[in-house]
């Protein structure tokens, strides 16, 4: 894929490779993958790590870095998707040929702590998926794949297409249109970035943040870091995800969002928890907060034929 194209459709029977980037899922988890993806009409392949367990990571960086360059360099896989969040993608991000991943760019679907490395093809000016991994959402899941966005890999996403979900309650929108390039993810992740030759890119940007377990004292520590790094100034506006499994951080969010005047559109279904959807990254929007929509000014996936 090069930065002004979009991804071929995957076609049935396409190889989903499986990849375990952080953190590590309980054997009896890993387990039920392969029958998930084969009813969604795939080809599974796991890499080694999904079967690795070390205390807090899937196995040793060594083995993570090579499962991830393996299934970007491999011709044979024709999209990755993330086993599960947790720990450990940022350990990676120095050890990682990002030149080669880039080089062999195909649909990456992952959230959570997997935002340190889409942020890195974001920054490169390609596309990945925020969307519910295989252990951690959709094993588990009472909604199909499919339900939750999956279909899009199947059957495009072209431009001028516009998103208007039901929304969840918000915690938090400010009324207003604006347009650039959605980036983002898990707001703790992003943060982290800062300060270093991994940090997101934000300038001109539509900012999406969803976060979880964060109680607002920690929300606010984000978001002060974020304001006094500059990035807030950067950005031409925002898409509120989930923030859950927390007290509410809706006054936090007002106190640092409101006084910069730009559209915040919220409650979209998207981040930790069921039914979050999945939401392209890296790609040209224009958002009207009011009317709780989102438009794609790029083709994301080709039209199927």
């Amino acid at each position: 894929m090069s930065k002004s194209s979009s991804f071929a459709p995957l076609v049935p029977g396409a190889t989903l490779g499986v990849i375990a980037p952080a953190g590590p899922a309980p054997a009896e988890a890993v387990a039920q993958v392969p029958a998930l993806i084969e009813r969604m009409g795939y080809m599974p392949r796991l890499f080694p790590g999904c079967h690795e367990r070390l205390p807090f990571l899937a196995g040793s960086d060594a083995r993570r870095r090579q499962d991830f360059m393996d299934a970007f360099t491999d011709p044979g896989i024709d999209a990755i998707i993330c086993l599960r969040g947790g720990y450990g993608s940022g350990r990676l991000l120095d050890q990682i040929d990002w030149a080669g991943v880039f080089a062999h760019a195909k649909p990456f679907i992952g959230y959570s702590d997997i935002s340190a490395l889409q942020a890195q093809f974001t920054n490169a000016g390609l596309v990945t998926f925020h969307g519910p991994m295989l252990t951690s959402d959709l094993i588990r899941s009472p909604y199909t794949p499919e339900e939750l966005g999956y279909d899009l890999f199947r059957t495009g996403l072209s431009a001028g297409t516009t998103w208007k979900p039901s929304l969840e309650p918000s915690l938090f929108t400010l009324p207003g249109r604006t347009s650039g390039k959605l980036v983002g993810g898990n707001l703790s992740l992003i943060t982290s970035l800062l300060g270093t030759p991994y940090a997101l890119d934000l300038r001109d940007a539509v900012l999406f943040l969803e976060e979880v377990g964060e109680v607002p004292y920690r929300i606010d520590r984000y978001l002060q870091q974020l304001r006094h790094a500059g990035a807030l100034d950067q950005v031409r506006g925002f898409v509120l995800g989930r923030f859950n499994d927390a007290d509410s951080p809706a006054d936090v969010l007002a106190e640092y969002l409101t006084p910069l005047r730009k559209p915040v559109l919220g409650g979209w279904p998207a981040g930790h928890g069921v039914g979050a959807r999945v939401l392209p990254l890296g790609v040209p929007v224009e958002i009207d907060a009011a009317a709780g929509a989102l438009t794609f000014l790029e083709t994301v996936i080709a039209p199927a034929t």
